[in-house]
């Protein structure tokens, strides 16, 4: 599978574009998108997932317009968008029974294909209980298993852990890590933790363009001789923040212990091994 981004744009206004100019090529695996709230990952994905339609440039899946040929794209897509919705009165299984039927997903695996969902994602035990007493993380995991009823080839999460508990969070990676050997995955999410620990690649945005796309070594590798950690009075740390990019902070009994980027290192600072999260921070705050 192949889906290339070439040149897109997404135009509210005439000053005010919700994406510009954004190029990707994405291949089998998992693609984390990071970016703050407002970086344009929503309009990018939802135009991938051919609910909106770019204003101008071309998404291709394996040299197919889908702009031309969306029926293409909706044939091998799943799709949990943010504000992902469900029918309160029906329960799990009778939810993903109806989904199943919107998507033309049928024959005598679909029963076995929503049991499996069911199990994968701890549902089991609630899928006959009206989807309204569900809590958050509960209907998230709903959303999660709709997305994935048809096998699909391409799979976009839209912020997918929101509600999720810790627990709940790795049964979730290990589930995608799984899908991505014969699928595309985006993930998108605002969370670095949410990415790491499963992205083949990672795409950093802001402010509707791309900043950053690369493997999490090659994004790490922008900041690998610049990440220090130094302890400075409190009554400091306002001016600290103006003048360097700052990670973390945390209180002690001498004072403040900051996690900054920086070339030129504060005496007695020291240095400390480079993540995501300081690769991240720079690109999204010099930019």
């Amino acid at each position: 599978m192949k889906l290339e981004i070439q040149n897109v744009s997404k135009k509210y206004s005439q000053n005010k574009y919700g994406l510009q100019d954004f190029s990707l090529t994405v291949e089998n695996g998992i693609l984390g998108l990071l970016g703050p709230n407002g970086a344009g990952k929503s309009t990018l994905l939802r135009m991938i997932a051919t609910v909106n339609r770019p204003s101008s440039g071309l998404i291709s899946l394996n040299k197919n317009n889908i702009g031309k040929d969306p029926n293409y794209m909706r044939q091998q897509l799943g799709f949990l968008p943010q504000d992902f919705g469900v029918y309160p009165n029906l329960n799990a299984y009778e939810f993903l029974n109806y989904i199943a039927a919107v998507k033309g997903v049928g024959g005598k695996n679909l029963k076995n294909r929503i049991s499996q969902l069911l199990e994968g994602l701890n549902l089991s035990a609630v899928a006959h209980r009206p989807i309204k007493g569900y809590s958050g993380g509960m209907k998230q995991r709903v959303g999660i298993a709709q997305a994935l009823l048809n096998n699909p080839k391409v799979i976009i999460f839209d912020e997918p852990t929101v509600g999720l508990d810790p627990e709940e969070r790795v049964n979730f990676r290990n589930l995608i890590s799984n899908l991505a050997l014969e699928s595309i995955v985006i993930l998108s999410s605002h969370i670095v933790s949410d990415i790491d620990t499963i992205a083949d690649k990672v795409a950093i945005m802001k402010n509707g363009k791309l900043l950053l796309h690369g493997t999490q070594k090659e994004l790490i590798s922008e900041v690998t001789d610049a990440v220090f950690e130094v302890t400075i009075p409190k009554e400091q740390l306002p001016q600290f923040k103006q003048l360097n990019v700052v990670v973390s902070t945390s209180r002690n009994s001498e004072g403040i212990t900051v996690r900054y980027i920086t070339e030129n290192p504060y005496e007695n600072s020291i240095k400390k091994q480079a993540t995501l999260e300081d690769a991240y921070l720079f690109t999204t705050k010099n930019n």
